[in-house]
């Protein structure tokens, strides 16, 4: 009867729901982002596809600069002002979002003009870049206003049905032969489109009105509040991608290729175990308040997530051979034993991913800003010794250094907060 009683609970049961869309959409996004890969990298070789897949990790690198404001800011004070008010604070947080975007792309383009990247991979990053002028200002202000009605419906599902059709033309450019400059501008009309169809659907159910308005008190309120998580976001991307950052100075692009080409399908392995964390979060860890209940939870987890780690990262070590061949092509052979090598960085990550739902619980900005600050630190000063010897193998090792420095944080917190 509690059960009957759970699901029928309106709030419940749209939580639920956004959970399922929230699953579809990201299933949807790695399977489409596995395809155009394996299409790509035939079409490149594997000296443009790491060029290409260079100029993507210089994009996500650079996309959490315009995170400012982030959703753990916007979302609650979408919340706790009036219906009225709407308007101001969506208003307010676009401002700002857009003024940032907009330097960033500039800045991004200078650079692409001065010449800091190699031709092909600035040419490719040229039409990247204009995916943050998307992303933030239009996409992630809309998405913040249905993830405070628990409604992310309109925004997973256009973003999957936008995937399906940047693969489809992704297949006419490789079937017309296009450059693969062109390919950049794909994903900048992908973000515009899933930009125009939510600020579409936004101003219909207002009344056909934007009615979004500045206010620059609470403009300055954005831009100051969240400042701490923002840059711990922003030191934990670049630590994702530094071993690519490292790697583009010590090998050629073919082998950096190779090693990108391992690389996405060990992250999309990854992301399924941080989908994990997120969706039973909110039951085990958020709204838990007893310190030794959530002691024994967090323990639970963590076992239970590095079981589901080593089950998956032996499989993968297994298959690899098949999947990279099936994947990616026969030129990609070098990225078979990267690969292996690679799926055992999911134990650390999925083990980081766990204790982290705690630092996200307690709002310990602080905490986060210094765990991924020392990870990103340890992981420089290994790549920089371990490249030079041991070439993509050592930015793997340089990756499980920060991965666990990041661990012993996480570990360092819980037993300081949750202590008998």
């Amino acid at each position: 009867m509690l059960t009957l009683k759970r699901f029928a609970n309106p709030d419940v049961t749209r939580a639920f729901t956004n959970i399922v869309w929230l699953g579809l959409e990201r299933l949807t996004q790695i399977g489409v982002a596995i395809v155009i890969s394996g299409m790509l990298a035939r079409y490149f070789g594997p000296d443009t596809f790491g060029k290409w897949q260079y100029a993507n990790t210089l994009l996500l690198v650079l996309s959490p600069i315009t995170w400012v404001c982030g959703a753990e800011i916007l979302v609650p004070t979408i919340v706790s002002r009036p219906p009225t008010q709407l308007g101001t604070v969506l208003g307010s947080a676009f401002a700002l979002r857009f003024s940032v975007s907009v330097a960033a792309l500039l800045l991004t383009w200078l650079g692409i003009a001065l010449h800091f990247f190699d031709p092909l991979v600035g040419a490719m990053l040229a039409g990247l870049a204009v995916t943050m002028l998307f992303r933030e200002p239009f996409v992630g202000v809309i998405n913040a206003w249905l993830q405070s009605m628990t409604y992310s419906k309109p925004q997973l599902l256009t973003s999957m049905s936008t995937a399906v059709l940047k693969a489809g033309f992704a297949y006419l450019l490789v079937r017309a032969m296009a450059t693969p400059a062109r390919f950049g501008w794909l994903w900048a009309a992908e973000s515009a489109a899933i930009g125009a169809v939510l600020l579409i659907y936004y101003i219909r159910r207002h009344g056909g009105k934007l009615g979004w308005r500045l206010d620059r008190s609470l403009f300055k309120h954005f831009a100051t509040a969240g400042t701490v998580f923002w840059l711990g976001l922003v030191c934990m991307y670049l630590f994702l991608k530094l071993d690519r950052l490292m790697l583009e100075r010590a090998i050629s692009f073919a082998d950096l290729g190779r090693y990108s080409a391992a690389q996405q399908l060990n992250e999309n392995w990854i992301t399924l175990a941080l989908m994990l964390a997120q969706t039973i979060a909110p039951a085990f860890v958020y709204r838990v308040q007893d310190a030794a209940q959530l002691r024994r939870n967090v323990w639970r987890l963590t076992a239970m997530t590095a079981a589901l780690m080593v089950s998956g990262a032996i499989v993968l070590d297994l298959l690899a051979g098949f999947i990279i061949r099936s994947v990616f092509g026969p030129d990609f052979e070098g990225a078979i034993e990267i690969f292996r090598w690679a799926v055992w960085l999911s134990v650390p990550a999925g083990v980081e991913a766990i204790g982290n739902l705690i630092v996200l619980k307690y709002q310990a900005k602080f905490v986060l800003l210094s765990k991924w600050l020392l990870a990103l630190a340890i992981a420089f000063v290994v790549n920089l010794l371990a490249i030079s010897r041991l070439g993509a193998y050592g930015a793997l090792v340089g990756l499980a250094a920060g991965y666990l420095a990041a661990a012993s944080v996480n570990l360092y917190y819980i037993r300081f907060k949750l202590r008998p």
